[in-house]
């Protein structure tokens, strides 16, 4: 059988490039849908399975940043920006709330589709061998399942996370009891291929913290450690 090409979501006001990079990702190997402004892409979230979004942050109405926020609340698929803005406060502010990377045009298209696929790489499901069932982390009775990326609260509750959140907490749980400061954490969750924004880990750290904390503002889970960074600091284990 083979394996389904990889859904994007292109999202762009501009037909004029809209139009040429969907059909030069299809040539790429990827399926492409295209919406030309935030209702239709919210539309095309709903309505089908999205692996990879591509957002302008400049369209009229609903713009891109507050696309972006909604994907990540709700758990969605990584997020790509596609931006004619330079200035690195624009970038920052994008991956604060929820985005996985960004592009600057005008950009190489051979950029754009390396960095899908290194997206692609970060949201696929863990590899399974031997019949062995992936790991699954356990805190307290909160449930963080590998394979499909999931997180379950200690009441059976899905928590939605961006691919984002839940790389971090990924990281986090396993290395549970190490402090990680802010390069490293970048390292672990992005490989440094969205630059070294300090305050991006901060607000995934604070979203994470309103997701699973008992109290956001004196956190159990995850521990601010003074001029060190971030420990995990709850006991887990792997089943």
């Amino acid at each position: 059988m083979n394996k389904p090409r990889p859904h994007l979501l292109l999202v762009d006001d501009e037909v004029s490039i809209r139009d040429p990079l969907g059909r030069y990702l299809e040539k790429q190997g990827f399926r492409v849908t295209e919406a030309g402004d935030a209702e239709a892409a919210r539309a095309a979230l709903n309505g089908y399975d999205i692996d990879v979004v591509l957002l302008d942050i400049m369209m009229p109405g609903e713009d891109g940043l507050s696309l972006t926020r909604y994907v990540a609340e709700h758990g969605g698929p990584p997020i790509i920006l596609v931006t004619a803005r330079s200035e690195e406060a624009d970038r920052i502010v994008g991956l604060e709330i929820g985005a996985d990377d960004y592009v600057v045009k005008p950009f190489s298209p051979r950029e754009l589709v390396a960095r899908i696929k290194v997206a692609l790489r970060r949201n696929s499901p863990a590899k399974v061998s031997d019949g062995q069932s992936a790991a699954i982390w356990h805190f307290d009775n909160w449930q963080l399942r590998i394979a499909e990326q999931l997180l379950f609260d200690p009441h059976g509750a899905l928590v939605p996370l961006s691919s984002g959140e839940f790389r971090l907490l990924e990281a986090m749980i396993e290395r549970a009891g190490q402090v990680l400061n802010r390069d490293q954490l970048l390292d672990l969750t992005r490989g440094r291929t969205a630059g070294p924004f300090d305050r991006a880990i901060d607000n995934q750290i604070s979203r994470l913290r309103r997701k699973i904390e008992p109290d956001p503002k004196d956190p159990t889970y995850i521990k601010t450690i003074w001029g060190g960074g971030y420990r995990f600091s709850t006991e887990v284990r792997r089943g």
